[in-house]
């Protein structure tokens, strides 16, 4: 791993963790152990790292929901491994994150707006027909509306004003929509299917 790479690799770990907006130049050079001087070698200004460090993530996020949706036996078991994706990305990701991009860095929230817009959206209605040939979705379900309501739904988690963190817990908030939207969408024998899915990953978890 080269100086660049390993730049990257610290930066996004510390802005994913403790919020974009509260790690400074100085924070990324320290946990480095090097000078903010070569830092500043590497990247011309913070806005530069956090553009690509937002990018690095949402380009592992895709390869993974890819490998998901490519590997699955079928449109449940791809809600089932998403949401085990989700938990994991959740537990390491500040809520203030998305705030910070938002308002501070528009070239990094250009990147994230993209992905959700484009590529989670086109995930989600291309798994929305699949489970309705499967029988596992509602057949009167439109896929374009409810994907848009899920993209919507994961957005909101990150709103202050709607989920305030003192009141809700992030995680919990987040599983709570994903439930909802899945037994919303599925027929008797996809929920079914995904409380099987869930027992079993829950008596592995004992084991």
């Amino acid at each position: 791993m080269d100086v660049r790479e390993r730049i990257l690799e610290e930066s996004e770990m510390l802005f994913f963790r403790y919020g974009v907006r509260r790690v400074t130049m100085d924070d990324v050079a320290k946990a480095l152990g090097m000078s903010k001087k070569t830092l500043y070698q590497y990247y011309s200004d913070k806005d530069e790292l956090v553009a690509e460090a937002t990018q690095a993530h949402l380009d592992r996020e895709r390869i993974e929901f890819d490998k998901i949706f490519r590997n699955s036996e079928n449109s449940i078991k791809s809600l089932f491994l998403i949401s085990q994706c989700m938990r994991k990305s959740l537990s390491e990701i500040n809520p203030s994150v998305l705030f910070d991009l938002k308002r501070f860095y528009p070239k990094s929230w250009e990147y994230w707006t993209e992905f959700k817009d484009q590529y989670i959206f086109k995930s989600i209605v291309e798994n929305i027909k699949k489970g309705i040939e499967e029988e596992y979705f509602r057949p009167e379900v439109n896929a374009e509306i409810l994907a848009n309501l899920r993209v919507m739904e994961i957005q909101v988690l990150f709103d202050r004003e709607s989920f305030p963190s003192e009141k809700f817990n992030f995680m919990e908030v987040q599983m709570q929509l994903f439930n909802h939207f899945v037994y919303g969408i599925t027929t008797e024998k996809g929920r079914k299917l995904y409380k099987e899915y869930l027992e079993k990953e829950n008596n592995q978890s004992y084991e």
